[in-house]
């Protein structure tokens, strides 16, 4: 299949490859931090029957979308992506996973990338409408938007109310899945990247955020994942946003540590990767 302008992924390793069963018995490691459900065939039966419009045939569609992750995960982030739209709100949350990791490493042009995270949202909005009552329809929307809210600024982001849109649906991945530690990674980034922009006192008045509550929720986050580089590079990166330079020593321990976690998929090596240049 052509990549049609997707860069591939630099690091290939045969490690990444989760072929057969090997997915299955890994898929606990691999979705520490977003809690995906395997989606064997009675998994996806339950969802169907909640949505019988969303197909028909259980088995042939969790095939598929195992498939989808298997591509995710050794980093052919394009086939994962178009598999996972092709299975329209069941494969939203690897179509999404897929096309923003992909856009957030390896699309280096901003407008490119902005389009994609746009395209994103609105496969967020179809899942959510149509499986309300998985945790990840309401995080991939999160996902989608916190990281448009980066690609055109965070001032531009508030302004458009976008952060309170990524609020809403961090708390209902919350109240769904109070162990998602991606998300708990995020909320705490949402109330650093607004203390880091407004200040303080008009954060807390106006958005409800603190640095308090950054801290908290980053720190919760690396103890439900400690072997996660992301959670890691956020806590820096949230320490940064809040602090600036006077906690730097604990932004480089944060990425030193990113850096040199053993990565299990595609996503942790772009994760670590990305640690180890900002130390170099």
């Amino acid at each position: 299949m052509a990549n049609k302008g997707w860069a591939a992924f630099p690091h290939p390793n045969k490690a990444f490859d989760y072929a057969g069963d090997k997915l299955a018995k890994a898929w606990k490691q691999l979705h520490a931090g977003d809690l995906e459900a395997f989606p064997d065939e009675r998994h996806i039966a339950a969802l169907l029957k909640n949505n019988p419009k969303l197909g028909k045939d259980a088995a042939a569609i969790a095939t598929q979308l195992q498939d989808a992750w298997r591509a995710f995960h050794r980093g052919d982030f394009h086939h994962a992506y178009e598999q996972g739209v092709a299975l329209k709100a069941l494969g939203a949350s690897v179509a999404i996973k897929a096309g923003g990791i992909h856009a957030t490493y390896l699309v280096d042009d901003a407008k490119a990338r902005t389009a994609r995270y746009e395209e994103l949202t609105q496969l967020a909005e179809a899942a959510i409408t149509a499986l309300p009552g998985e945790a990840n329809s309401h995080y991939r929307r999160a996902f989608a938007i916190g990281r448009l809210s980066q690609a055109i600024s965070i001032t531009k982001a508030l302004a458009q109310g976008l952060a309170g849109k990524v609020r809403e649906s961090l708390v209902a991945t919350l109240e769904l899945a109070p162990k998602h530690a991606e998300a708990t990674t995020a909320l705490g980034l949402y109330h650093a990247e607004i203390v880091g922009k407004v200040g303080g006192m008009l954060a807390k008045l106006t958005y409800g955020a603190s640095a308090a509550e950054a801290e908290k929720h980053l720190k919760q986050a690396l103890k439900l994942t400690p072997d996660s580089p992301i959670a890691w590079i956020e806590y820096g990166n949230g320490l940064m946003l809040l602090h600036g330079d006077k906690r730097e020593d604990e932004v480089a321990e944060a990425w030193d540590k990113a850096a040199g976690l053993k990565p299990h998929d595609a996503m942790e090596a772009l994760d670590a990767a990305w640690a180890k240049e900002q130390l170099a």
